[in-house]
């Protein structure tokens, strides 16, 4: 890499006589003997036409490339993977979306690194992309900004706004007779009018919202709308600003600490978001050297107030946020409020409180977000559960639920596939507990999220009549009753692989409390009789089976146990 004082000399990749051949290698693709004298800045992009969330990105990754070239950098555009979530989901291709995140974020790294970049613009824009490119930039360790692509508009019928959680859940209403075909294939042909990332807040509106109160994007681009003249000024924008980020030696450590992740968190507590932004924070806290715990959610949940009326929930799409005044107004408001740590640094260059100071205030009128005195939950609606059923962990999202504790007898499925049967064959009584196992991050493999087995749940009005409890995850288009990352997971033994249909499973949030009311002789003796199913071993779900961590450390593929990082901290002093 560059000298970091310096931006147009000693690189020991382009400089000398010795380097002719890697000069050589660029010149075909236009760079010039004044460009060796400039940083090689990569342009990282998730374009690709599987997904709505990602088929405008070519464009704005050129845009991004100009905001480069002017700064007086020398871009380079390549791409990556992108999986789509909606496409996959409730099928055997879910097992490929969360391992999608560590081949992004490798991808990233592998070209950064390989080709001697000295700083990065990463364009994400699917739940999986917006992580994956976080812990890219972690890993590849160069002056780095990150660009949301940008949510979509919300879908009309019938003048009411609708998305991609309409038909999920319409699969429920037509399974249950409330709708007919008809009705559901005019919910299918309209949820989804154009490019940008599924509409609620769900995990790739909240890992951008997230990503943006961590520092680590520029100020309100994470509510910009995908098809709009700010999200085009955003990637030139950023172009620039990682220009600048070089000019002052800023790296993307400096940006994501400690008190940048608690920033991040009261942010998602705030809007009410997806559960994986537990998965995700974990991961990139991970892989930048930050130790972000489960307690540190729970802590920060206890103080931070849900403001926010979005859906799945709530009423309201990321497009309304935008026309109400945005992420930045919504910081604003947490900021004044003393619930963000304004001195932590960002890519701007500037710190979180001198970017709020420009900051707009929410509309006069707005409705979806409440003021503080009147939340839509006095604390965070983003749970970590612990007890005898998940002793490292379990996540529950209680926006919108007004059941605050359920207790009732287990009914146990291995598949996803078999659950959703009993649930569409009408086998699933109320009260009721699903567990749905077997589907961890090693057991999936690849820790599927279940959008359609809850959606339909939801679809046929037992969203709140019974609980649906897994080792896997859910979208952050889910509600109602669901808990997921319960941990250890079946596949390694966890207690979730021994319960049995008819053991009776309370769930406390008030309490954080997840239990089964089994005595620890009783685990003891059914665990002689368990034997682990063979673990997966084939491609890149046999590479992801063998190497993944459990839920509670966030699903990474390179983790090094707390013991080993604690006497590797003993070495280093």
């Amino acid at each position: 890499m560059r000298n970091e004082k310096d931006l147009r000399i000693k690189s020991h990749a382009f400089d000398g006589p010795v380097r002719s051949p890697n000069r050589a290698m660029l010149r075909a693709v236009g760079v010039t003997d004044e460009d060796f004298k400039k940083p090689m800045i990569g342009v990282a992009s998730t374009w690709a036409e599987v997904t709505p969330c990602n088929i405008h990105l070519n464009d704005l990754a050129s845009r991004a490339k100009q905001g480069v070239r002017d700064a007086g950098g020398v871009p380079l555009i390549f791409n990556t993977i992108t999986v789509s979530d909606g496409i996959s989901m409730g099928t055997q291709g879910m097992r490929y979306s969360l391992p999608s995140r560590d081949l992004i974020s490798d991808s990233i790294e592998t070209v950064v690194s390989a080709e001697n970049m000295d700083g990065l613009v990463a364009i994400g824009a699917c739940d999986k992309n917006i992580p994956g490119c976080l812990m890219g930039i972690a890993n590849a360790n160069v002056p780095a900004v990150f660009v949301y692509g940008g949510t979509i508009k919300p879908g009309k019928l019938n003048g009411k706004d609708i998305d991609i959680v309409s038909v999920f859940e319409g699969v429920g209403r037509f399974n249950a007779g409330q709708i007919d075909a008809k009705e559901l294939s005019e919910i299918e042909c309209s949820a989804c009018p154009g490019a940008g990332a599924c509409g609620g807040m769900y995990t790739a509106n909240t890992m951008a919202s997230a990503v943006e109160a961590l520092g680590m994007s520029l100020p309100s681009s994470a509510s910009h709308p995908a098809e709009s003249n700010e999200k085009v000024d955003d990637v030139y924008a950023a172009g620039k600003a990682v220009y600048n980020l070089l000019e002052k030696g800023i790296y993307p450590k400096d940006i994501m600490t400690k008190k940048a992740f608690e920033n991040a968190i009261t942010v998602v507590m705030a809007l009410g978001g997806s559960t994986n932004a537990f998965l995700h924070l974990l991961a990139i806290a991970h892989t930048v050297g930050v130790d972000l715990t489960y307690d540190d959610f729970n802590r920060i949940q206890e103080k931070t107030p849900h403001i926010a009326d979005l859906k799945p929930s709530g009423k309201y799409v990321m497009q309304d946020l935008f026309e109400a005044g945005g992420t930045q107004a919504v910081m604003k408001l947490l900021y004044d409020a003393g619930l963000l740590h304004g001195d932590c640094l960002t890519v701007t260059g500037k710190t979180l409180a001198e970017n709020l100071e420009d900051a707009p205030k929410l509309k006069d009128g707005q409705k979806v977000v409440m003021p503080l005195d009147k939340p839509l939950r006095k604390d965070g609606p983003l749970i970590v559960l612990k007890g005898n059923l998940a002793p490292e962990g379990a996540v529950i999202k209680m926006s919108g639920v007004k059941v605050d504790h359920h207790t009732g007898p287990a009914r146990v499925f291995d598949t996803e596939e078999e659950a959703t049967a009993a649930v569409l064959n009408n086998e699933i009584k109320e009260g009721d507990v699903i567990i749905v196992r077997y589907v961890g991050p090693k057991g999936g493999p690849g820790m599927p999220e279940m959008l359609s087995l809850s959606g339909i749940i939801v679809g046929k009005g037992l969203d709140e009549k019974v609980a649906l409890l897994t080792d896997g995850r859910f979208s952050g288009g889910t509600h109602g009753l669901v808990i997921g990352h319960i941990a250890p997971e079946a596949q390694v033994g966890g207690p979730i692989a021994l319960i049995q249909d008819g053991d009776i499973v309370t769930i406390d949030p008030g309490k954080k409390e997840l239990s089964v009311a089994l005595s620890e002789e009783e685990f003891e003796k059914r665990r002689k009789n368990w034997v682990a199913p063979p673990l997966y071993n084939k491609g890149v779900l046999g590479k992801y089976a063998h190497t993944v961590s459990s839920a509670a450390q966030g699903a990474v593929t390179d983790f090094v146990n707390r013991t080993e990082k604690a006497q590797e901290k003993q070495l280093v002093k």
